[in-house]
């Protein structure tokens, strides 16, 4: 049986509750910083909504309130597409923190899972070395395994941040097209 010293406890429980604040700090960054993106944007839309409602009860006739509230649209659909960027980003820069958090975690327990056995092997009865091989090899699946969904998990992210890019510039292109054939028309 292997003995676990009361210090050896203290620095387990006092790692686990570091990792958990740091989990909790990171999440409570990633909400302060979109509620401070959405009070932003709440602003911003207030004041073009009151700046725009202005332009067009100040138009002569219903043809310039029309053309105006059409100039309105473009600037409105770039500022959703900006904000809808910027949660995004947010929400991806929280992930990718997290996703260290985790990795540095399940590294530094391999590191005590591999002690741990190298420590049992060497005070283990004879015979028992098939043992330890089959849980050295088990957990050297199980990293194995922990790599591909980590790597598999990233390029998930890098199509995603690909297709949201592409998909803002199709809506805005879209929007800029309207517009202008409105305008000209």
């Amino acid at each position: 049986m292997i003995n676990t010293s009361p210090e050896q406890f203290a620095a387990a429980n006092k790692a686990a509750i570091d990792s958990l604040l740091s989990l909790a700090n990171t999440a409570l960054a990633s909400a302060e910083r979109i509620a401070a993106l959405n009070l932003n944007t709440a602003r911003s839309v207030l004041e073009d909504s009151v700046s725009g409602a202005k332009a067009v009860m100040s138009a002569k006739d219903a043809q310039e309130a029309l053309t105006i509230q059409a100039s309105l649209a473009q600037p409105n659909v770039e500022k959703a597409v900006a904000y809808s960027r910027s949660v995004y980003e947010i929400s991806a820069q929280t992930q990718e923190e997290v996703t260290k958090m985790l990795e540095a975690q399940f590294g530094d327990f391999q590191k005590q899972i591999a002690a741990l056995l190298d420590k049992a092997s060497k005070s283990a009865p004879a015979g028992s070395d098939v043992a330890v091989a089959a849980v050295k090899s088990a957990i050297a699946a199980a990293t194995s395994a922990f790599d591909n969904m980590n790597k598999a998990a990233k390029q998930v992210a890098e199509i995603t941040e690909a297709n949201v890019a592409a998909a803002t510039n199709a809506t805005v292109k879209a929007v800029s097209s309207t517009t202008g054939s409105k305008k000209k028309g």
